[in-house]
């Protein structure tokens, strides 16, 4: 009996052993913990929140009693699907999708996880889309809701969820909002299909026409151009032509100026020359030049002489002045 009992005591102490090194290894586990990074680490015990927050990297919490909440402090995307509201008609449309991006401030964490738990964004995001829509909704007609004023609808959203955080919950920050568009019932929403077909063959209609409006306005533009280039060119023309015939003229001037100079000269070289003539035929009137020529002729004329004394007129022509003696003697016949 008493061996049994030693082999059985044996038995349960080295079990105890075996399990005792994983129990520590569990315990260990337990005790490390990893927040990773973009979030903090919150801790709760017992329930109740506990004044610690932890940066990302390895840490540790006693095992079993804390435990430990990983809360995202960067960007991160809300969706709310499927959200019913109904327009100021009475019809009720039916939003898929809304995208909320948003953002928890590390400094104000805790104050906004102690007033509003982990789940912080279901109170002030996810419930308060609901409400924002149907607010949105109730006081605009289908058209409104699903053409006229739908591009409004984030910029409006926003503004609501940021002014409602701002007032209750500042550690939330919305960065942006994201709409899809509204489900409609179907026979409405054939309705606006073809008022979308009508719409877009106005829009074709109109774009063509503002086509053919620009067509025709740059047609006139290039034809008012052309028109300019052309009397331009013209008017360069003209200027040119204007020019060649000043320079002509001018030309036409100095031509006229140097043979009315060339006429002076001749014409004073006419009259000096007349004058020069005048004076030479003024000293031919003298009675001298008269009786030198008058000699000259009759120098050349044949003369006979009829005499019945040579010798005597012989001594007669040799007593006359030297100026005679240039005569052609006369041919002296004997009576």
């Amino acid at each position: 009996i008493n061996a049994e009992y030693m082999g059985s005591r044996f038995y349960t102490m080295e079990k105890f052993f075996i399990f005792l090194p994983l129990f520590a290894l569990f315990i260990v586990f337990q005790c490390v913990h990893v927040v990773h990074e973009g979030h903090i680490g919150v801790y709760t015990r017992g329930g109740a929140l506990i004044p610690s927050i932890t940066n990302p990297g390895l840490h540790f919490k006693l095992p079993f009693l804390t435990q430990v909440h990983e809360v995202q402090v960067t960007l991160q995307t809300d969706k709310v699907t499927n959200i019913p509201c109904g327009t100021s008609g009475g019809v009720v449309i039916e939003f898929d999708k809304i995208e909320v991006v948003n953002r928890l401030k590390k400094d104000l964490a805790y104050q906004t996880i102690k007033n509003y738990s982990i789940n912080y964004d279901k109170t002030w995001i996810f419930d308060k889309i609901h409400h924002e829509i149907n607010q949105f909704c109730s006081g605009r007609t289908l058209q409104e809701v699903y053409i006229t004023k739908f591009d409004e609808l984030d910029e409006n959203l926003q503004a609501a969820l940021q002014n409602g955080c701002n007032q209750w919950a500042p550690g939330i920050e919305i960065i942006a909002v994201r709409v899809t568009k509204p489900r409609i019932p179907e026979q409405l929403g054939a309705n606006y299909e073809n008022m979308e077909a009508e719409k877009t063959r106005f829009l074709l209609a109109r774009e063509t026409q503002r086509v053919n409006e620009k067509q025709a306005e740059t047609e006139r533009i290039l034809a008012r151009i052309q028109a300019e280039t052309q009397s331009e060119i013209a008017k360069l023309e003209m200027e040119r032509e204007i020019l060649v015939k000043e320079g002509m003229k001018k030309l036409q001037e100095i031509e006229n100026e140097i043979q009315k100079v060339k006429k002076e000269a001749e014409s004073e070289v006419l009259a000096y020359r007349n004058e020069k003539e005048a004076e030479i035929n003024a000293l031919k009137l003298s009675a001298e030049f008269i009786e030198s020529q008058m000699l000259e002729q009759l120098r050349n004329v044949p003369k006979s002489l009829y005499t019945k004394n040579v010798t005597s007129l012989l001594g007669e022509l040799k007593g006359r002045p030297v100026s005679y003696t240039h005569l052609t003697l006369p041919t002296i016949y004997s009576v």
